[in-house]
């Protein structure tokens, strides 16, 4: 695995957030923050990035949400003193699947979530004049494991540069609270629901494999030397083979 300065990376990326804000015109940023740690560490460059008066951050919690959730959301806003606003989402979900379609899978329901959540967010980026930071880390984006126009819906990715291991580095310089840094991650779309879990292979697997694939280019044989499977090493290239249309904008056909 590739070893970063977390010093210049933190400030790489406080330079990169005032760009873009000075590039749209706009002084304020708003981050859902869910409990977990991208979120954590997104909201907390930002304050870094432009100060806590210019940072908002909105907990946006389901009825079925895990109560640590909102807490952890809760305990980082406090922590890093930024205005805070919390939305249940569950009057909007419901009322979509109790009306048309009661049987639907939790994945779906899932979905729906996270594509409500951001209508939120776009909503409230109009109403305070806030760019939306994404808080998607390359991991995650790479294999596709995120909601095409839900949480990957965003104005720019302030993270989605660094793999999930190299994310928990810089939240523990960062100071982020101990509980969030420590916990199983998980987008807490349904109960006891954990990342690892739903993908089937750890964040310390799959950073090894997508950085030793796409990063430094290794064959498979090269990457079965690092320690990990063979079947490990087919799931991630599934999985970045069959999320490629989520890294890319809509096609379109070709002009005739």
């Amino acid at each position: 695995m590739r070893q970063i300065n977390l010093e210049i990376n933190i400030e790489n990326i406080t330079g990169f957030i005032q760009q873009q804000l000075l590039k749209a015109g706009y002084e304020k940023i708003i981050v859902g923050l869910s409990g977990g740690i991208d979120s954590a560490v997104t909201a907390a460059l930002s304050v870094k990035a432009v100060g806590n008066k210019n940072v908002i951050g909105v907990m946006l919690p389901y009825k079925k949400s895990h109560p640590d959730s909102l807490a952890h959301a809760k305990l980082l806003a406090e922590q890093l003193e930024i205005s805070s606003r919390i939305i249940d989402i569950s009057p909007i979900v419901d009322v979509y699947f109790n009306t048309y379609d009661s049987d639907a899978d939790l994945l779906r329901k899932g979905n729906m979530m996270a594509r409500v959540r951001m209508c939120i967010l776009f909503d409230l980026s109009a109403k305070y004049r806030a760019l939306v930071a994404g808080t998607g880390n390359k991991s995650e984006l790479m294999i596709g494991y995120c909601t095409q126009y839900g949480d990957n819906a965003c104005a720019f990715e302030p993270i989605g540069h660094l793999y999930k291991t190299e994310v928990k580095e810089i939240a523990r310089v960062l100071q982020i609270p101990k509980v969030i840094i420590d916990k199983s991650p998980t987008a807490d779309l349904w109960e006891s629901q954990t990342d690892e879990a739903e993908m089937g292979i750890s964040y310390a697997v799959l950073d090894n494999i997508l950085f030793n694939l796409i990063e430094i280019g290794k064959d498979k044989k090269e990457i079965l030397a690092t320690g990990v499977t063979e079947g490990e090493i087919e799931k991630v290239l599934k999985m970045v083979s069959n999320s490629d249309f989520k890294r890319k904008m809509p096609p379109v056909p070709k002009k005739k």
